[in-house]
């Protein structure tokens, strides 16, 4: 008798999970009458009723269940809620709808979305004190403090201390008095980059944290080394492969200084009249010595740093087992990454996801997710990494943007993951966006 309730238990779970995956408003209305348990009874991994409407785009059924009761907040064994699966396909009015609170509810709806994890080069480790950056006097007393610390850079490149094969590159750091000269040649570049994090706050501790500063200094490189106590320091010459070689605390510091000293070393000059440039704010402004110059008038995007928008993506096959992978020819061999591309002005996130993927591979592009973002200071792009659903599945590649662009089973991937070599490709290393959307998408469930 148990086993026979039990089956129709189920199979009444089952109906109620069609109807609603079917969109029949009726269907799901009457059954609930009967049985108001089922609103928030799972299936196959899972979902509930309103992962499955808001799946297909039913917003009456999904406006019924939440009137109804039922719990949005739950998620199935992907940890997805029944909001990030309908923004994952694109029906924003049903995402929109999930994403309410409720009646000044401060409750955070549990979303990959809210929550990006954190990629190299993204780790806040200084308090940047944007707000000291016009406190010429806070500023000068700092640059002079004994436990102030300098990060040399030559070339863009930071001064380094070289650890052994296959450990970590570290930061030399330097005090007040093994720089001061530098700081006063005036083809030095000096930046602020914040004080120190404090671990803990203790009532009775009053002295600040140490301030932290980049300098870019012209003239020889050997003769900036031999400031270095360290036996081995250098300058780090392949950026690309080099930089990806920090701890997560010192990239972030690194990505910091040398996105802001690569715009310092454009910007020498002014680009509205061609007037030399002078520096301010702590290294976060460059202003026009031309007193009739145009861009002191207002508000101008040449006087601060500039950081340029790329969109990187991973593109999914439409049986949710496929993703769409290319190279370029300066790619290591067989490496095989996501595609990307410049925001163009004017452009929306999603728009240049669908422009870029058809101009570079051909395939046409629906529902476009964020996912997450990374800071790339090479110079001073920042990646803003998606997943995007293909429309179409025939690739055209253009030649001039890659090389080669073919769709990869996601047993393909993973072997490459996990092995670090698939049966014919790699993926990037684990410090890039790109890696991170790949095992992303290894992570989500297969039906979506």
């Amino acid at each position: 008798m148990t086993s026979l309730q039990m089956s129709a238990k189920e199979e009444m779970v089952e109906k109620f999970l069609d109807a609603a995956a079917r969109g029949d408003l009726t269907h799901v209305s009457t059954l609930l009458s009967h049985a108001p348990s089922l609103i928030n009874q799972t299936g196959y991994s899972g979902w509930t009723a309103l992962m499955l409407a808001a799946r297909n785009g039913h917003y009456h059924v999904v406006e019924k269940l939440l009137e109804l009761g039922c719990d949005k907040f739950l998620v199935n064994s992907s940890s997805q809620t029944a909001c990030d699966i309908a923004r994952f396909w694109g029906h924003r009015h049903i995402s929109n709808l999930l994403g309410r609170t409720d009646h000044g509810c401060s409750r955070i709806l549990p979303s990959s979305n809210l929550d990006p994890q954190e990629n190299y080069f993204s780790r806040e480790t200084l308090d940047r004190l944007s707000a000291k950056r016009t406190d010429k006097t806070w500023l000068e007393a700092k640059q002079s403090h004994g436990d102030t610390v300098y990060l040399l850079f030559s070339n863009l490149s930071p001064m380094v201390s070289d650890g052994t094969a296959g450990e970590e590159l570290k930061l030399c750091r330097f005090r007040y008095e093994a720089v001061k000269d530098l700081l006063q040649k005036p083809a030095s570049v000096l930046v602020f980059l914040g004080v120190e994090k404090r671990k803990s706050v203790s009532p009775s501790s009053q002295a600040e944290p140490p301030a932290w500063f980049a300098i870019s200094a012209d003239g020889d490189a050997a003769e900036l080394l031999t400031r270095c106590r360290e036996k081995s320091c250098s300058f780090p010459k392949t950026p690309n492969r080099d930089l990806l070689k920090f701890s997560e605390e010192e990239a972030g510091i690194v990505a910091q200084a040398r996105a802001v000293l690569a715009w310092h070393s454009r910007y020498s000059f002014c680009p509205t009249c061609g007037s030399s440039t002078s520096l301010e704010e702590g290294g976060y402004k460059r202003s026009c010595l031309n007193s009739q110059c145009r861009s002191l008038q207002g508000v101008h995007n040449t006087c601060y740093p500039r950081v340029d928008p790329v969109v990187i993506m991973l593109v999914v096959h439409p049986d949710g087992n496929q993703c769409l992978l290319g190279r370029k020819k300066v790619f290591p061999v067989g490496m095989f990454s996501c595609l990307a591309g410049f925001v163009e002005p004017g452009e929306t996130m999603e728009d240049a996801v669908r422009r870029e993927v058809e101009e570079e591979s051909g395939v046409t592009v629906g529902p476009v997710q964020y996912v997450s973002c990374q800071p790339w200071p090479m110079p001073s792009n920042l990646m803003i990494g998606c997943i995007a659903v293909a429309m179409t599945t025939d690739i055209k590649v253009d030649e001039n943007e890659i090389e080669e662009a073919r769709w990869f089973s996601r047993q393909q991937v993973v072997e490459s993951l996990l092995k670090g070599a698939g049966p014919s490709f790699t993926v990037p290393p684990r410090q890039t966006i790109a890696h991170q959307l790949i095992r992303h998408w290894i992570g989500m469930n297969s039906n979506l």
